[in-house]
């Protein structure tokens, strides 16, 4: 089994075996704390660009099948994990985790202690590293150097959305979803519920939008900072008040960012199927499945036309948002799961209600 390293940006080195591609690969190190999930985990496209660290121990253990996928084509640069299962056991399974990755081009490493690589991500944040072969012409220092100046990635989004609009029909609800880096499992839950969904670019104008009647607007989960996302600000920013819309995750973000307020990064992130986030309005709490690295800034919703509707019991941050004005509401999880628990799918069958809701006032005002 030929050695592999991960070398951290603060000098830390991790000896490991590996798997998967045979290339190096550098990117921003996360932890994500799933027990299960891990194929959805691998073809999340709000992974863009990260070295994913797997804090459950054995992963693995049911291979990769034809049904999980979140996405098409992975977006990780790497994949961390204490112990990797070489024979899975599942009537579903159709590839091993180092089957797959390799027809992905994505390095793995295993067999290192991923205890203290999270540790030392919730203690200095998440930090830049390199997946490399452990070779004698390996010289550390001259990796970290590189890795501390080395930039972080921006414009995530324009990586993972897609180039061009695509149907996926239904007889029911027009809806427009903005792509940022969607999971497939947003457009199962509208498919679902018989929305007639057209899939758009994240750099589509509110013009376009407006030109295909929707009953209601979806923004998608996606990676990276909100901010780097120029043209989905100025995008929500014009459709705000015309049509009903839904956030999840990044589109949580951008809408917020839309309205006024500001962004920050999380030193850790959310990643992982059992957050816990409660419901101002009814009390209810929920666990969530989450993945996000930047949160908005409570203090900065207190001058727009925004109000708090969840928030994470982890850490006070804002998980949602509801305009006081107009039928739009957004949260920072994901009420689709895909991996993680469904205690709030719910909120898509509140979307559908909302823009019939929104239907009938046009009806009696014709």
């Amino acid at each position: 089994m030929k050695k592999r390293l991960l070398i951290l940006e603060d000098g830390t080195v991790f000896t490991g075996t590996a798997f998967g591609s045979e290339r190096a690969s550098q990117g921003e190190v996360v932890f994500t704390t799933g027990m299960t999930g891990y194929q959805e985990t691998i073809s999340d496209p709000s992974f863009y660009g990260q070295i994913v660290t797997l804090t459950y121990p054995l992963i693995g253990n049911y291979g990769i099948n034809r049904d999980d996928f979140e996405s098409i084509t992975p977006a990780i640069r790497g994949f961390v994990v204490r112990e990797l299962a070489k024979t899975p056991s599942n009537f579903r399974c159709d590839l091993t985790v180092d089957e797959y990755l390799t027809s992905k081009d994505i390095p793995g490493i295993e067999g290192i202690d991923t205890r203290k690589l999270t540790r030392i991500i919730r203690s200095k944040g998440s930090v830049k590293a390199i997946l490399t072969a452990a070779d004698e012409e390996v010289n550390v220092d001259e990796v970290v150097a590189k890795l501390q100046a080395t930039p972080a990635i921006t414009h995530h989004v324009r990586e993972v959305s897609p180039k061009a609009a695509y149907p996926s029909p239904g007889r029911g609800k027009r809806v427009v979803l903005i792509d940022y880096g969607m999971k497939h499992g947003i457009l199962r839950e509208l498919n679902k519920r018989d929305c007639d969904v057209l899939v758009v670019p994240y750099n589509t104008s509110a013009e376009e939008i407006l030109a295909w009647h929707p009953d209601g607007i979806m923004l998608s989960n996606g990676p990276g900072n909100p901010e780097d996302v120029v043209e989905g600000i100025e995008t929500v920013r014009n459709l705000i008040g015309k049509v009903p819309m839904f956030g999840i995750c990044l589109g949580h973000q951008i809408f917020s960012l839309a309205c006024g307020a500001q962004s920050f990064k999380l030193p850790f992130g959310h990643r992982g199927g059992n957050h816990p986030v409660k419901d101002l309005r009814t009390g209810r709490t929920d666990l969530t499945s989450q993945n996000h690295g930047y949160a908005i800034d409570n203090d900065s919703l207190k001058d727009t036309d925004l109000e708090i509707t969840h928030i994470a019991l982890n850490d006070g941050t804002c998980e949602g948002v509801r305009h006081k004005k107009y039928p739009i509401f957004t949260v920072q999880y994901h009420p689709e799961a895909s991996p993680g628990p469904e205690d709030s799918n719910h909120l898509f069958d509140e979307f559908i209600e909302m823009m019939e809701v929104e239907a009938g006032k046009g009806k009696q005002h014709a």
